[in-house]
This record gives C-alpha cells, structure tokens and sequence, in this order.
C-alpha cells in the first residue's frame, strides 16, 4: 500500500496495514493500542507511524512504512476484553501486546524465578508467594509457593489493582476492604487476608504481572520487609527484559 511517510490512515486503511479485521482494528483503536483522534466528523484517523510502532513492538523490530503483515496477537486472551469486571489503565491494550510477545505465559517453572518467590516468601516470612502474569481473562502463575492452583480468572486477581501502581499495592485486611471481601480467594482458598505486590516490568515500562505476596493473616510489611521485595521485583524484571529486549 502506498504510503507518504507518515501518512494519515482511516480505520479500514489501517486494518488492511495490519493484515486484521476492520472490527479488530477498531477495538485496538479504541482501547488505545493504537493512537488516533476523531475528525470534526466523529471517523477515527491513525498516524502511520503509530500503526508503525504497533509493529515494532508486537515483532520487536524495525518494519518498513507499507508493511501489510503483522503478526496479531496469538489469542483472544492477549486482547483486552470488551467489559471487564476488573480495572484497567488506558494502555491495557499495549500491556497485553507486550504480554503476548514475551512468551511468558503457559511457560515451565523455571528455577530462576522460583528461587525470587522463595526469597520473597522467606524474607517477609509469608506462607504464599506468586509470579503472576495477567493476561485479559486470567491471572497466571509463572512462579508460585504455598499456592496449589497454577491460575485463577483475571476478575479475581488482587493483581489487576498491583499493576495500576508505580510501587508497592498493599491489602493489610482483605475482608475490610469493599473491593476484595467477596473475592473468591477470601472467602474461599486460599483465604486471603493480606497482600502485597510490587509491578513487574518489561523493557517498555509495560507492567505484565507482579511479585507478590500473600498471608491469611491480617497484617502490616516492615520498612525492612517492603525493601526486600521491592528488590526481588526488580530481579524479575531484569530477568524479563534480558529475554525480551526493549
């Protein structure tokens, strides 16, 4: 398709750039993985260089202007949903792109990050600790220690609230608090009470999941505590973005 260089691109324009459906071009438009504005008409306009940024980012590559393949997310679940039952930042639909091109998801434990959760659960001494990663319709378990579930539904995640953050996202009493009482991991198993997470983060600054903690007592971190985890955060991260290069 010809193209200035950066030409200004309809809805449908962009759909054929990218190789998707027109309807799934406009729910990545209009969840924000793809910038656009509204002409005085109410149509959505695209900058090519933003449909151009979408790729380099879901093919960590430079493609050139008129590229007409893209590949789109590899599942419905890295697609943001149409009416969560859950909070998400303007940006959701870019977090679950970077999700997707990871390759984290449904991947074997691997040492490096359960010796994180370990550290995690053994320096704040926390019966649970997790490595989760939150797709659209699931929270995922990379890592997990005292927890025997690999997964839950994303609605249920405490996670969901952790990576809105920039820091630390704490629950001293979950049964307290209206956003979590009801949560199925309250008043069942596990039976949380507290929790404590800290931002996972990929080489975009995308948070793809958290390190967290959990207890099924009500309870306060130490400044000590809170250090620690942070630290151990940001371990998992690094470890994130060596495999998934910016």
């Amino acid at each position: 398709m010809p193209a200035s260089k950066d030409s200004v691109l309809t809805t449908s324009a962009t759909a054929e750039l990218l190789g998707v459906a027109v309807s799934t071009a406009q729910l990545w438009i209009e969840n924000g993985a793809i910038p656009s504005w509204k002409t005085p008409g109410g149509h959505r306009r695209v900058r090519l260089s933003a449909v151009q940024s979408l790729i380099e980012q879901r093919n960590g590559e430079t493609a050139p202007a008129g590229t007409a393949e893209i590949k789109t997310a590899s599942g419905i679940e890295f697609l943001p949903a149409s009416a969560p039952a859950y909070p998400v930042a303007h940006d959701e639909a870019q977090r679950l792109l970077a999700l997707d091109a990871s390759r984290l998801v449904d991947t074997p434990p691997e040492s490096v990050f359960d010796r994180l959760t370990w550290l995690a659960s053994q320096v704040t001494d926390s019966p649970m600790a997790l490595i989760s990663l939150l797709t659209s319709h699931r929270q995922w378990f990379k890592s997990r220690i005292g927890v025997e579930a690999n997964e839950t539904p994303r609605d249920w995640a405490f996670c969901s609230h952790a990576i809105l953050q920039n820091g630390l996202f704490t629950v001293e009493d979950a049964t307290r608090d209206p956003r979590f009482r009801d949560n199925p991991l309250v008043i069942g198993e596990p039976h949380i009470r507290f929790y404590a997470a800290f931002p996972l983060l990929d080489g975009g600054n995308h948070p793809l999941g958290t390190l967290c903690i959990l207890d099924r007592e009500p309870r306060k971190l130490r400044d000590r505590e809170v250090r620690s985890l942070r630290e151990l955060a940001a371990l998992a991260s690094e470890e994130i973005q060596r495999r998934v290069p910016r």
